[in-house]
C-alpha cells in the first residue's frame, strides 16, 4: 500500500487501558468494534499503528477467530517476512529450541500449524482437530529457588519468565506476537510473589499474561546511562535457547540465576557465523519514536559499552558480570505500578509490540484453576530493530 495513500477513519474503537490509582504503567488499549475475520487492508494497516503506538491491545470478542485467519492477520501485518513461525517450523523449534522446548511438546493447530496451542491441561475432545490432548503447561522447575508445591497450591505464583518473542539467531525477532483466549482457567486469584528478598507482591487472574515497558525503563535511565545505551550493543549466543537450556531463572523472573550452566560454543555444535544476531541496546520505535532498552539478557554472550560513535567499545564476555550489568538496569522497572496485567477473557485476542515490551505468564495450580488454551501466532520480522545510531557492521 503506498504510503501516498489516504486511507480512511479505522473502523474499530481503541480506548486506553483503566488504570487504578496506584498503576503506573503508561501503555496498553483496549480495541472493540472489528471482526478480525473480515478485517479490511486499511484497518490491518490502522491495527498495526495502534500496536506499535499503545504497545499492548486487547481485542475484543473474537471467539470466532479461525486459526487460519490469526496467521493470516499476522503475515499481513509483514507480508515481506519469511512466511513461518519466528521460531522455525515445530520440527526445527524441536530440535533447536532448547530450553524453550525442552521437557514440552509443541502443537500446531492443524491446517494453520503455525498457529501454536499454548496451554494447561485437558484440552477436550477435539480442539480445532487435536483430539484428547493434555497440556503440560509451564516448566515447575524452570526457578533456581524452588516454590515449594504447598505454596503453589495455597495460590503463591511467580513470574514465569520475563522475555521477548525472538529466535535471535537466524530470523529477526517478531515485531508482534497475537495470543487468543479460547479457554481460560477460573478460580481464585492468585498472588505474585517476587521472592527476591524485596518483599514485593501483587494480586492476579490465574493465567494471565504480564506486560512492563521498555521504553519506560529507557526514561528511567539517566543522561549519562541513556547516552551509553544508545551507542552500546549485545552480541548473542549462536543458537542461543541450547546455550542456556540447562540454566536457571532468578525467582523474580527476571534473568537467569549465576550457576555456569550456559554450554560452551563447541557444546552447542555448528553454527553460521552470519547468522548470529547483534543488536543496539536502545530499539526505536518506528511510529512514535520512542526509544526502549530492549536487551534480551538471558541469551547475551558479549556486551559492547561506548557512549559515542568514535569510542572504542569496553567489551563484557564475563557472563556474570554481564548479568549483573543487566540486572542493574531492568530491576528498576520491575515493580508492581509499573506491570500491566490485562484482563483477556475467552475470544479475546491480545496482541504486543516485541520492540517495546517484556513479557511474562503468571503459572496456577491446575486443579484450582481448571485448562487453559491460548492459540499464538508470529512471524520473523523482515526488518529487524533499529537503534538510534549503527553499530559497527560485522
Amino acid at each position: 500500500m503506498s504510503p501516498a495513500v489516504i486511507l480512511p477513519e479505522p473502523s474499530f474503537v481503541v480506548e486506553p487501558f483503566n488504570k487504578g490509582p496506584k498503576e503506573q504503567y503508561n501503555f496498553g488499549a483496549t480495541i472493540t468494534d472489528i471482526d478480525l475475520n473480515e478485517i479490511s487492508d486499511a484497518d490491518v494497516k490502522h491495527l498495526k499503528d495502534a500496536i506499535w503506538t499503545h504497545k499492548v491491545v486487547v481485542v475484543k470478542g473474537q471467539k470466532d477467530l479461525l486459526p487460519a485467519k490469526q496467521w493470516e492477520l499476522v503475515t499481513r501485518f509483514d507480508p515481506d517476512a519469511k512466511q513461518v513461525h519466528s521460531h522455525g517450523d515445530i520440527k526445527t523449534f524441536q530440535k533447536k529450541g532448547g530450553m524453550l522446548s525442552r521437557n514440552r511438546e509443541v502443537h500446531g493447530i492443524p491446517g494453520a500449524e503455525n498457529v501454536r496451542l499454548i496451554g494447561k491441561g485437558y484440552q477436550g475432545e477435539d480442539h480445532y482437530g487435536l483430539k484428547n490432548l493434555t497440556v503440560g503447561g509451564l516448566s515447575a522447575d524452570f526457578h533456581a529457588k524452588e516454590l515449594p508445591q504447598e505454596e503453589f497450591q495455597a495460590g503463591h505464583t511467580r513470574f514465569q519468565r520475563w522475555h521477548i518473542d525472538a529466535p535471535l539467531y537466524d530470523r529477526n525477532p517478531a515485531w508482534f506476537t497475537t495470543l487468543r483466549a479460547c479457554k481460560q482457567p477460573s478460580g481464585d486469584d492468585v498472588t505474585i510473589h517476587w521472592d527476591d528478598d524485596s518483599g514485593m507482591s501483587m494480586k492476579s487472574r490465574p493465567g494471565l499474561t504480564a506486560f512492563f515497558s521498555t521504553s519506560q525503563l529507557y526514561s528511567m535511565l539517566s543522561e549519562e546511562e541513556q547516552q551509553m545505551a544508545d551507542h552500546s550493543w549485545v552480541e548473542y549466543f549462536p543458537h542461543p535457547y541450547m546455550a542456556i537450556e540447562n540454566c536457571k531463572g532468578n525467582a523474580n523472573g527476571l534473568g537467569l540465576a549465576i550457576q555456569g550452566r550456559e554450554h560452551t560454543i563447541e557444546e552447542i555444535g555448528e553454527f553460521e557465523e552470519d547468522k548470529v544476531k547483534r543488536y543496539p541496546f536502545v530499539w526505536v520505535n518506528p511510529v512514535t519514536g520512542e526509544k526502549a532498552f530492549q536487551v534480551h539478557g538471558i541469551c547475551a554472550r558479549r556486551l559492547y559499552i561506548r557512549s559515542g560513535p568514535d569510542e572504542e567499545p569496553r567489551v563484557i564476555e564475563d557472563i556474570p558480570e554481564i548479568r549483573k550489568f543487566l540486572h542493574n538496569i531492568q530491576y528498576r522497572i520491575l515493580k508492581p505500578e509499573y506491570i500491566s496485567l490485562p484482563l483477556v477473557g475467552e475470544g479475546d485476542i491480545v496482541m504486543w509490540d516485541n520492540y517495546g515490551v517484556f513479557h511474562s505468564a503468571v503459572d496456577y495450580y491446575l486443579p484450582t484453576g481448571g485448562p487453559r488454551s491460548m492459540h499464538q501466532a508470529n512471524i520473523g520480522a523482515s526488518v529487524g530493530p533499529i537503534g538510534p545510531v549503527p553499530i559497527p557492521a560485522y
